[in-house]
């Protein structure tokens, strides 16, 4: 026992008290500065009859979830794909591929902002060479969603393509030769024996991609500023917490959207293993 008490303690003060804490200030109305006032359901019906707000962040971060997670899972797998092949110079390919995990997403999101800037960035110069005009990357609500997504999926395809890569070394090489004595090809073997074998994996990388994107703050707010880009365009869920919490501090109405974030998350991620088991029931 002396031995897990350290961890238990750990875990107590810095995962179950603050997840109690913000529980019980989601019921209460509080500015950090004066005592708690108990409110009950307020804040969690203000938060869905009165805030239009709440669900413009929700529309986008929906919208932003979509073209996030869809590459993320297709370039993560491909990308898996071939690290997995024994080719020359494959580590080189490996240290290249997973640079993005080490770094930090705030100094990435201010290197895309300047390939993104609309008259001098890296982005549009290279579109001008091939007679594309400049893109409002940064300035359109539709296209700061578009370049938020682009930002989401470089940072997190490596942490996918990992997870990926070692389940696909985990299928059993017997089953590849078999496979190749019946004339199937690489990219059937592909399809029909490793996408299969990793289904379990594939189930994490949309569960923890869903859960990054609806989570999404860093990025957006270091790429398109803390007031939701132009014209709201990123005003995802992670900027309203944040302008809640420590912008008007209203920490008991942050608290609740934490925990209405919180349910729409475990709401998603139930359904997700609902469908995986039942797929991995009918192989």
């Amino acid at each position: 026992m002396g031995f897990v008490a350290p961890n238990l303690g750990a875990v107590v003060v810095f995962l179950l008290f603050p997840l109690g804490f913000s529980l019980y200030l989601s019921f209460h109305s509080w500015d950090l500065f004066s005592p708690p006032r108990f409110v009950g359901i307020e804040n969690y019906r203000r938060l869905v009859a009165e805030d239009p707000l709440f669900y413009i962040a929700l529309r986008n971060t929906a919208v932003f979830t979509v073209p996030t997670l869809v590459p993320t899972v297709v370039i993560s797998l491909g990308v898996a794909g071939l690290l997995n092949r024994k080719l020359a110079g494959i580590g080189v390919f490996r240290t290249i591929v997973f640079l993005p995990l080490v770094a930090s997403t705030v100094a990435m999101a201010v290197v895309f902002r300047f390939i993104f800037a609309s008259d001098d960035g890296l982005a549009n110069l290279v579109l001008g060479w091939v007679g594309v005009g400049p893109v409002p990357w940064l300035t359109d609500p539709d296209w700061a969603l578009v370049s938020l997504s682009i930002v989401t999926v470089w940072k997190s395809v490596p942490f996918a393509t990992v997870i990926l890569l070692a389940a696909m070394q985990g299928v059993p090489e017997n089953l590849y030769e078999a496979a190749e004595i019946d004339g199937a090809g690489a990219v059937r073997r592909f399809w029909s024996i490793t996408v299969p074998l990793i289904r379990g994996a594939l189930s994490f990388v949309f569960v923890i991609t869903v859960i990054n994107t609806v989570q999404a703050f860093d990025q957006a707010f270091a790429l398109t500023g803390g007031n939701g880009g132009p014209e709201t365009g990123t005003y995802v869920l992670g900027i309203m917490l944040f302008q809640n919490a420590f912008r008007f501090y209203e920490v008991g109405y942050a608290s609740a959207l934490a925990w209405v974030i919180f349910a729409i998350l475990l709401v998603l991620t139930l359904v997700q293993l609902r469908f995986s088991r039942r797929a991995e029931a009918e192989l």
